[in-house]
């Protein structure tokens, strides 16, 4: 596959602008310093001396370092600020860059860490309340997953169903501590950083299949429960969760299993996520980005149509001011590129020229379908796809009508893409490209050229157009084409 944009992660670049600070060098320090503002962490590590230890923090699936602190010949630092912290997990990195250990970052900000490397289990956490309660389940945690983890590998090898059925109930029973732990915390510290954490967690139990008055059973309430509950005990404003290692795996998980893939059902999920999210500006550019970047090139056709949802909602309205000008043109590109190509919309028409030199129209070519294919005789993948599109084209596709224009889209490989086109048999195709001297010609005049209108940042990229002309098939493999070519000439033939 040969790419002609490097894609970089949206979400990555929001992370870098959201999480991005500079910080000073700070002398150690043993106290901590009251204060309304800023935070203020006095560090003990041992056995670490004279150098740096750093503080770092989650940002969705990524990892952030936001401070660091110099330790004396005693082990003594401090991580230091004028403004505060955003809440969340935060973590001690050692002077490697290994993640030592885990702890809140709570509203308050003024607490000391003492710590020794060679049992970090032990690690304590001294004046603040929601640390001392994640402190004492962290504890209780690291008791019970060992015994989780040997009864996991004792089911995988269990040879007997008495033998899996009693690791089960063992199973089962460890959990529920877990469960009731939690449950006993969100219930005697309702306000606590932990209590929001545990919620976030927390995914809804499946519950029994009710019967219906007919006596069926009613299958669809389990699905129904489930998502409708989902999201309980969570708030979207809630900035801290952002910072947190098992937000990010939920929202991924409740748009795999519980939103219909189907552009409204993802645009009104998406939409009331980012409208309560706005009073907190980090989540807002945390969901924003990862919404953008799972949907700009999305995992199913058609979904495209999500980006430039927001696009037009955010984007095109300024409501992304954290953005460089570099990143802003690569989102506003990609939408130009993506409004030429809807699905049910008419492709722009191409005027170019064929092997001999001749003019040729898209438009100009009559067929109930035409694929489209934009490819380069260079690319290693289209090497292997050209000939696979021509099988599937002689073996089926001609005898239904389908027309195929293959577009060179390196006019300096002519004499390849002509050898190419010679070895593999492809005369039967259309096979066209743009000259030099028009592709220059409309770059002077601002002509939006065919690289823009087809998306064409990669390839091969191909599309399935209708007699009219109207894109009906995208971002597909052949076997996909072929099912909506199928699809297409059963309905077109019902209807006659």
């Amino acid at each position: 596959m040969r790419r002609f944009v490097f894609i970089g992660l949206v979400m990555m670049v929001l992370s870098q602008a959201s999480m991005a600070q500079t910080k000073t060098v700070k002398k150690p320090a043993t106290a901590i310093s009251k204060t309304s503002t800023g935070y203020n962490i006095p560090v003990t590590v041992t056995p670490y001396k004279n150098t740096w230890v750093y503080l770092g923090c989650y940002f969705g699936k990524y990892k952030n370092l936001a401070d660091s602190a110099y330790l004396d010949e005693k082990s003594q630092g401090v991580f230091k600020g004028k403004k505060k912290l955003a809440k969340g997990i935060y973590f001690l990195v050692s002077p490697k860059k290994y993640l030592l250990f885990e702890f809140l970052m709570d509203k308050d900000q003024v607490f000391s860490i003492k710590a020794d490397t060679t049992k970090l289990a032990e690690a304590t956490v001294t004046g603040s309340a929601d640390n001392q309660l994640f402190q004492n389940y962290t504890r209780f945690l690291a008791t019970k997953t060992p015994m989780l983890s040997s009864l996991q590998q004792q089911l995988s090898t269990a040879t007997t169903a008495k033998d899996s059925a009693t690791i089960k109930d063992a199973l089962t029973s460890a959990n529920k501590e877990l469960d009731n732990y939690r449950e006993n915390v969100m219930k005697t510290h309702p306000s606590s950083m932990l209590t929001k954490f545990f919620y976030a967690m927390k995914r809804p139990e499946i519950p029994a299949m009710p019967t219906l008055p007919s006596g069926k059973k009613d299958s669809t309430y389990p699905y129904r429960h489930v998502k409708d509950n989902w999201w309980n005990g969570v708030s979207f404003d809630d900035e801290s969760l952002v910072r947190t290692p098992f937000f990010e795996p939920k929202l991924e998980e409740y748009f795999k299993y519980y939103v219909a893939p189907d552009v409204d059902s993802v645009i009104s999920e998406v939409n009331y996520m980012l409208l309560v999210s706005r009073e907190s500006r980090d989540m807002f550019q945390y969901l924003l980005g990862k919404f953008t970047d799972k949907y700009i090139n999305p995992e199913y056709m058609g979904q495209e149509k999500v980006f430039l949802f927001l696009f037009d909602k955010y984007y095109s309205k300024g409501d992304t001011a954290w953005l460089n000008p570099k990143q802003n043109k690569y989102i506003f590109d990609r939408a130009y590129s993506l409004m030429a190509n809807q699905l049910g919309e008419q492709g722009a028409d191409l005027f170019m020229l064929d092997t001999e030199g001749k003019a040729v129209a898209l438009y100009d070519i009559k067929a109930p379908f035409t694929f489209l294919t934009f490819w380069d005789p260079n690319c290693g993948h289209c090497k292997e796809t050209i000939p696979r599109i021509d099988s599937i084209y002689r073996a089926k596709w001609k005898a239904q009508g389908v027309k195929i224009v293959g577009v060179n889209i390196d006019e300096g490989a002519n004499d390849a893409w002509k050898k190419f086109i010679t070895e593999h048999g492809l005369k039967d195709w259309v096979n066209i490209y743009q000259a030099k001297k028009d592709k220059e010609e409309e770059a002077k005049k601002g002509i939006a050229n065919f690289r823009q209108l087809y998306d064409v940042y990669k390839t091969p990229t191909l599309y399935l157009l209708d007699s009219q002309k109207r894109i009906i098939g995208k971002m597909l493999s052949i076997e996909q084409f072929d099912e909506v070519l199928q699809a297409k000439i059963k309905k077109t033939a019902s209807i006659k």
